[in-house]
């Protein structure tokens, strides 16, 4: 059975095909909530809260073959949630991608990072840590894929006015 007819299944009220699907994107929810609550037992609290929220919720999925990206914003809603309860916000920038870079550029990164709004980080997170694909993040935002080149140019342009002279980012 393919991901699309677990979804399907899932979303009919099949509550192994539920869990089938939860399995099937443990990972990515997990390595969401990672970027965004810097904890692990936070990220497994997300976990399950998501996976609580996406049951209640599973027979409003309209689309099957966007269960992914649904199961996602779900868990970046509540990592929000969380963050703004908790009023942390300002990233680490701490990852297995940022983790190649000496601590100087770490710094200088997280520095940049934290000067972009919530929004721009988040769409940094998913396109660049979380390797999430333009159309998927315009489905999560629903919004234009356009809108989201159009943001993500804007949010680059500014993290490069933060390195002019520095030498770092040219590759951005």
């Amino acid at each position: 059975m393919d991901e699309i007819e677990v979804a399907r299944k899932a979303a009919g009220g099949d509550e192994e095909a539920f869990v089938a699907l939860m399995q099937l994107h443990k990972e990515a929810l997990l390595r969401t909530a990672l970027a965004f609550l810097k904890n692990e037992h936070d990220a497994l609290e997300a976990l399950q809260e998501t996976t609580y929220r996406a049951y209640k919720k599973i027979g409003s999925l309209k689309e099957p073959s966007y269960a992914k990206t649904w199961l996602i914003r779900i868990m970046i809603n509540y990592c929000q949630d969380q963050l703004k309860k908790d009023k942390r916000y300002v990233r680490d920038g701490k990852s297995a991608e940022t983790a190649v870079l000496d601590d100087q550029t770490q710094f200088e990164l997280q520095e940049a990072l934290s000067t972009l709004s919530p929004a721009e980080q988040q769409l940094i997170y998913m396109k660049y840590f979380q390797d999430v694909k333009i159309k998927d993040i315009a489905a999560l935002e629903q919004i234009p894929e356009g809108t989201v080149k159009s943001r993500l140019h804007k949010t680059l342009r500014t993290l490069r006015s933060h390195f002019e002279g520095k030498g770092e980012m040219d590759h951005v």
